[in-house]
């Protein structure tokens, strides 16, 4: 166990009706606060976690893609390792929709950064339409009415992830009052009606507009988590690139959905956090995040 630091919003500090919160960069509506809180290192039990119990679960799985630099590799290739993944590991899968990835690089020339605030990807609501938005609306309508999830697939890169690690709050130390619905901002582009798929087109925002909507658009929902401290941080320290967390974003059977089952997990928050022992020489950390829509017999 150690002692961290953790970002978690703050409502009252939000200067719109309803936070938001930019996906290329720092900027957003709202400040956010540190608290101190104990994380632990489940190296040594991950097998006591799983998506269903706690929203997460680690697996040794080695990828056959390895550096993740060419768009249409990890498309055409990766993308079958995960589906695979999740058939293997999840019982009952009937589909699996892969609709967008993530790389992040600690670097200053990377898009996209490790996120250090507590969240969780999508909303119940933003959940139901990824779906509608990925499948022919027919199709879409039938699969909404058994159990659908979102899985974010998480990977290092290169090399172990000591730098910024991600770390996990236990669902069941979780209240419905900690999570607060955020707009999610994206870059509008010309072609966005026509195409609003981003990945491989990610660029550095600009510094000077940080604190502004001005040229975003709403293209999502997540949930900014407030502090709470009976929330169980976790975390698999050094985690390599031969391994991968799973991390439910929503579960339409989670207990307080509607048909929701009692004892099963909806989300998992997370965040990049400091690890205090992690060595000042490691390398900076690289990963990526594959969202899937996955469906149920």
């Amino acid at each position: 166990m150690t002692t961290a630091t953790f970002k978690h919003i703050d409502v009252a500090s939000s200067n719109s009706a309803k936070p938001w919160a930019k996906v290329d960069g720092p900027g957003k509506s709202f400040e956010m606060k540190d608290h101190q809180r104990s994380v632990h290192n489940i190296r040594d039990y991950a097998e006591d976690f799983t998506t269903d119990n706690s929203g997460f679960a680690v697996y040794r799985s080695p990828a056959n893609e390895k550096s993740f630099t060419d768009d249409a590799t990890v498309r055409n290739g990766y993308y079958a390792e995960v589906e695979a993944l999740l058939r293997n590991r999840l019982p009952g899968v009937k589909k699996v929709v892969i609709f967008d990835h993530t790389i992040r690089r600690r670097t200053k020339d990377a898009p996209r950064q490790p996120v250090q605030q507590v969240h969780v990807d999508q909303t119940p609501g933003a959940s139901a339409a990824r779906v509608r938005r990925h499948l022919p609306a027919e199709e879409a309508e039938e699969l909404l009415k058994g159990r659908y999830q979102i899985i974010n697939v998480w990977r290092p890169i290169e090399n172990p992830a000591s730098d910024y690690p991600l770390a996990v709050v236990d669902w069941r130390s979780t209240l419905p009052s900690d999570f607060i619905p955020v707009d999610l901002m994206y870059p509008k582009r010309v072609d966005s009606p026509l195409n609003d798929d981003d990945r491989g087109r990610e660029k550095l925002p600009d510094p000077s507009t940080y604190d502004s909507a001005e040229g975003y658009e709403v293209r999502g929902e997540t949930l900014g988590v407030a502090p709470n401290p009976e929330h169980k941080f976790y975390y698999m320290k050094d985690m390599t690139p031969d391994e991968v967390m799973l991390l439910k974003c929503f579960d339409s059977r989670g207990e307080g959905m509607p048909g929701g089952w009692e004892g099963e997990a909806v989300r998992t928050p997370h965040t990049a956090f400091i690890d205090p022992s992690t060595p000042k020489d490691a390398p900076g950390r690289q990963s990526i995040e594959v969202r899937c829509l996955v469906f149920y017999e």
